[in-house]
C-alpha cells in the first residue's frame, strides 16, 4: 500500500457515499493500493481487509483512536483511546483452504471475504436468507464429509459449525477487534468491539466536509482551482485560510 493524496481520499469517499456500508472500506484500500485491482482486494480475508485499514487509518489521521462508550451498568458516559498498535493482530494465516474434525466429520473451509460480507446484503440474493451466519459459512465451506462420504452443509452439525468458528477466529484474529474498557464510576468491565470501517468512514465523511469547505472558501478568494488547492499540504491550506479569515 501507500500514502493516497487529498484528492484521491476524496475521491475514494465520493465513490463510496453511493457504495453499500460493506464496500466503502474497498473503496478506501483501492485509493490506497499499488497496483492491486478491486477485484483481488474483495478476496482478502475481512481481517486482511481491516488490518490495512487500521494501517491506511493511521497513515491518515495518526495513530490514536478515540470514541465514547456508555456504561451498561451505570449509564456513565466515558472517552476511551487506544492506539492502532494495540488494536493490530497478527496477519491471518496464508493457507488457501483450512479444516476441522470432529468425530466422524471433516469439513474444509476458506476464510470469509468482503466478497462473502456484500454477498449477505439486503437484496443481494443471498442476504435474503433468514440466518447470515448460516449462509456466510455455507459460501465458506469448500467440502465436508462423514465418514468419508461427502455431505450436504445443511447436514453439518452445531458442534462441528462452532469449531468452525473458532477455528476461523484463530486464523484470521484481527476480523474480531475487540479491548477492554472498564467504568471509573463503579468498576464495570467489558469488552467493545471496533469496527474499523465504519470507525474510519466517520472520521473520512467529516475530514472530506472540511476540505471541500476549504476549497469553497480558497476557491473564492484567490479563484483557484480544486486541484491546485488539494494539491498544497495541509499546513499551507490552513494558512491561507487563516490570511482570508476562515
Amino acid at each position: 500500500m501507500r500514502v493516497p493524496s487529498s484528492a484521491e481520499l476524496l475521491q475514494a469517499w465520493e465513490h463510496g457515499l453511493s457504495a453499500p456500508p460493506a464496500l466503502r472500506g474497498l473503496a478506501l484500500l483501492t485509493a490506497a493500493s499499488d497496483g492491486e485491482p478491486p477485484e483481488a482486494l474483495t478476496q482478502l480475508s475481512v481481517g486482511e481487509r481491516d488490518r490495512r485499514l487500521l494501517t491506511l487509518r493511521e497513515w491518515t489521521f495518526g495513530p490514536a483512536l478515540t470514541n465514547v462508550a456508555e456504561c451498561a451498568a451505570c449509564g456513565e458516559s466515558l472517552e476511551w483511546s487506544i492506539r492502532t498498535s494495540e488494536l493490530c493482530a497478527s496477519a491471518p494465516v496464508a493457507a488457501s483452504e483450512l479444516s476441522v474434525e470432529r468425530g466422524l466429520y471433516r469439513v474444509h473451509f476458506r476464510l470469509p471475504t468482503t466478497a462473502d460480507l456484500s454477498a449477505l446484503m439486503p437484496g443481494a440474493g443471498d442476504g435474503d436468507a433468514a440466518d447470515p451466519g448460516d449462509v456466510l459459512l455455507a459460501r465458506c465451506i469448500v467440502r465436508a464429509e462423514c465418514d468419508g462420504e461427502p455431505i450436504d452443509v445443511d447436514a453439518v452439525p452445531e458442534d462441528v459449525r462452532q469449531a468452525i468458528d473458532a477455528a476461523m477466529a484463530a486464523a484470521d484474529p484481527q476480523a474480531d477487534t475487540t479491548f477492554d474498557l472498564a467504568c471509573p464510576a463503579c468498576g464495570h468491565a467489558w469488552m467493545v468491539a471496533l469496527d474499523i470501517e465504519s470507525y474510519f468512514w466517520r472520521e473520512l465523511t467529516a475530514w472530506a466536509e472540511r476540505v471541500l469547505q476549504d476549497v469553497h472558501a480558497l476557491a473564492c478568494a484567490y479563484g483557484w482551482s480544486e486541484r491546485d488547492i488539494l494539491a498544497l499540504s495541509a499546513w499551507r491550506r490552513q494558512f491561507y485560510l487563516s490570511q482570508v479569515g476562515v
